[in-house]
């Protein structure tokens, strides 16, 4: 295990030293890290599973998920719930997000017929949930549109904050070791835990929030302890959920969402004050309190462990099945959906195809495929959302990755003259909102 470690830390040094060259390059963290993993697999693989399937594995990846949940719920930009683009944004995940569930729950059933219509579902929540990860310099990309970006940093963000509790719910139903028997007790279940995590998210965001504040004004903190105020909040807020038998996903995504409304709305009021005293530490930004944080989970990304796993699913064995189920979730299961549910907006018809083809997939899925393997019966089952988890990943740092780039120079031809987008007022709107 050690060795392991060791490999995983160097090569994050490493790719941390050679940034920006290997952007240059098209090799961001994810491509990195996975080869890493690929090559220390190649030397530990028949101790691979026996290390992915423990309770350890477990807990480390739920608790790496409710830190990228309450990040996501404290990222999106202008400050609004739904973002810059609120009918779009909801077009994408009120529409776009479920067709695409259920598309990957039909060729799923193609692909894996043996499998349950409860798995089926379980694989849906892993394969479709966007994560930028894999190529987040698209999302700084200032050829894309300003709305389409927009649009895919909420949807990045609130995805699999949305999913998370039918994961959950379709993993009761899977799931060998759970007293769930029917689709009715895993509901009220769900359900149960769900009403629990909102209620507890959205007291310890709000309250967190407001005591930073507080603290801030009577001189109590300092700019690194409110960086770390921030750090330990959606620890807390995963493990009460938890504790008082409630989704902890669902309640650190929500307290994310709490945190960051009433962190930015006492900001303002503060800001706006004339004469309100400034905290301790200097301007009390949210850019610098959520550093930290975003440093901490960029660290907790589970590239490595892809790389490692690949090793096992290709030495095993790779079925024709899995690989064309994985490239349907990357292609069609995401396009179409957003095709359709943007008919009759207001988009290019570009720029529609742009948010259909721009959605890799990242940490997300690789957290969930973990939660899975681990919380799924030995065999087949899990097996299979291994396989699909190691496939989807991959072609993820390969098309999208690697392809953004070329993607977006085909679909958008630099302008005439070298001009700026047409949009561009709007992008400097949002970057100041931020």
């Amino acid at each position: 295990m050690l060795p392991t470690i060791l490999a995983a830390a160097v090569m994050a040094l490493v790719r941390s030293l050679a940034a920006l060259r290997l952007q240059r390059w098209h090799l961001g963290a994810p491509a990195a890290m996975v080869l890493a993993g690929i090559l220390v697999g190649l030397g530990v693989e028949n101790s691979v599973v026996a290390v992915l399937n423990t309770e350890v594995a477990q807990h480390a990846a739920e608790i790496i998920l409710a830190f990228l949940l309450f990040v996501d719920a404290t990222e999106v930009r202008g400050g609004r719930l739904w973002g810059n683009s609120p009918r779009l944004v909801t077009r994408m995940l009120l529409v776009a997000l479920p067709l695409s569930l259920g598309t990957a729950m039909l060729v799923g059933k193609l692909a894996f017929p043996g499998l349950s219509w409860a798995m089926m579902l379980v694989l849906a929540c892993v394969v479709v949930p966007i994560d930028f990860a894999p190529s987040e310099q698209v999302v700084r990309d200032r050829r894309l549109p300003a709305r389409v970006r927009s649009v895919l940093n909420v949807e990045s963000g609130y995805n699999d904050g949305i999913v998370s509790p039918l994961f959950l719910f379709a993993l009761l139903l899977a799931g060998g070791s759970s007293t769930v028997h029917t689709p009715l007790d895993a509901l009220a279940t769900a359900a149960a835990q769900a009403s629990k995590a909102v209620l507890a998210g959205l007291v310890i965001g709000s309250l967190v929030g407001w005591l930073l504040h507080q603290a801030g004004r009577a001189g109590w903190t300092t700019e690194q302890s409110r960086r770390i105020s921030v750090v330990l909040t959606p620890l807390i807020a995963y493990t009460a959920g938890v504790e008082i038998g409630g989704n902890g996903f669902v309640t650190s995504f929500v307290c994310g969402i709490a945190f960051r409304y009433v962190h930015r709305v006492l900001v303002a009021r503060r800001i706006r004050g004339a004469n309100a005293p400034r905290p301790a530490g200097g301007s009390s930004t949210v850019s610098r309190d959520f550093g930290l944080l975003e440093d901490a989970t960029a660290l907790m990304t589970m590239w490595f462990v892809v790389g490692i796993a690949a090793v096992v699913t290709f030495s095993t064995g790779v079925s024709r099945q899995a690989v064309l189920f994985c490239l349907a979730a990357l292609t069609v299961i995401r396009i179409v959906p957003v095709l359709v549910s943007l008919v009759g907006s207001p988009l290019a018809r570009r720029d529609r195809l742009l948010l259909g083809l721009l959605g890799p997939r990242g940490t997300t899925t690789i957290v969930f495929g973990l939660i899975a393997f681990n919380g799924l019966p030995d065999g087949v089952p899990a097996d299979t959302v291994l396989l699909a988890t190691v496939l989807c990943v991959l072609g993820s740092v390969l098309f999208h990755g690697m392809g953004s780039d070329l993607m977006i120079r085909r679909l958008l031809p630099p302008p005439v003259g070298g001009g700026e987008p047409a949009d561009q007022g709007m992008d400097k709107a949002q970057e100041n909102a931020k």
